[in-house]
């Protein structure tokens, strides 16, 4: 199974929809990812205003 991007918040996934969200809406197509283990040390999960741990796309089309 493909990974997918949510639309919704950029969490990376293989379901049918967003373990993080809850959202349907994904995209196959997306650029770069980061994996987050510490929300409240990364400060590039604050810019990004991810507030939970996972991998997710920096960019989504």
């Amino acid at each position: 199974m493909k990974e997918r991007a949510c639309l919704n918040c950029r969490r990376i996934y293989e379901e049918e929809k967003c373990p993080n969200c809850g959202e349907s809406q994904n995209i196959e197509n997306f650029k770069g990812e980061i994996n987050v283990f510490d929300i409240e040390k990364s400060i590039i999960a604050k810019k990004m205003k991810i507030n939970s741990k996972g991998k997710f796309a920096i960019k989504t089309k």
